[in-house]
């Protein structure tokens, strides 16, 4: 009898734990976000690859003086075109969650999610602010290990309010980052493997834990 009530016991503890941890974290995540977001940076990547390999591009690295400040139509377009895919991935990500969200009868706006875009942000933004920087002087073969490494970290800082798995995908960013450093001129390669295969490979296995 006393076994029972303690078998009782715990059931109802770990459930309360459950549903604490699951008010605590955005638990919505989905599985397919990752794959979207993964295609579509894809997708970006090789439209910047054929644009850097026309005839008529050629890439200005100058160092100079002259060069501060320095803002072609190209490397707009390349702005542009970063602006667009983020935008897109974005949206499939919002709507992907957000059916998984109504799905689990959740909130896709609550205090976890509040707090998970807050921890997002800042990083991200500060990326953002350091690879606009590197382009406007001229040094745009930085963009990608600064945009990798922010955004492994913004993904790092924000697995405190979601699936803890997402910590492991902004390591490996952030690893990448740092190596991308190190091959300034493949940084479209980087950047294709961190933001489209990674993204990809994380949603996949996100699906088959959570969303199977």
């Amino acid at each position: 009898m006393q076994q029972a009530n303690r078998d009782e016991t715990l059931e109802a503890l770990q459930e309360i734990r459950s549903i604490m941890d699951k008010s605590a974290r955005f638990v919505s995540l989905s599985g397919w976000s990752g794959i979207w977001a993964g295609c579509t940076a894809l997708a970006g990547t090789i439209i910047a690859f054929i644009w850097l390999h026309q005839p008529s591009y050629e890439y200005v690295g100058k160092t100079d003086v002259a060069s501060i400040g320095y803002f072609d139509t190209m490397t707009m377009r390349f702005i542009y075109l970063a602006i667009i895919t983020f935008v897109v991935a974005f949206t499939g990500a919002l709507f992907f969650t957000s059916r998984k969200a109504k799905r689990n009868n959740q909130k896709l706006w609550n205090n976890a999610s509040r707090q998970m875009l807050y921890s997002l942000f800042f990083p991200m933004f500060a990326g953002g602010v350091f690879s606009m920087i590197f382009i406007y002087y001229g040094m745009g073969l930085f963009v990608c290990p600064a945009s990798l490494t922010f955004y492994g970290l913004a993904l790092i800082s924000a697995s405190r309010h979601t699936l803890s798995d997402i910590r492991y995908l902004g390591m490996f960013d952030v690893a990448l980052g740092c190596t991308a450093l190190f091959f300034p001129g493949f940084g479209l390669y980087f950047w294709a493997i961190g933001f489209g295969v990674l993204h990809i490979l994380y949603g996949a296995i996100m699906w088959n834990k959570y969303d199977k």
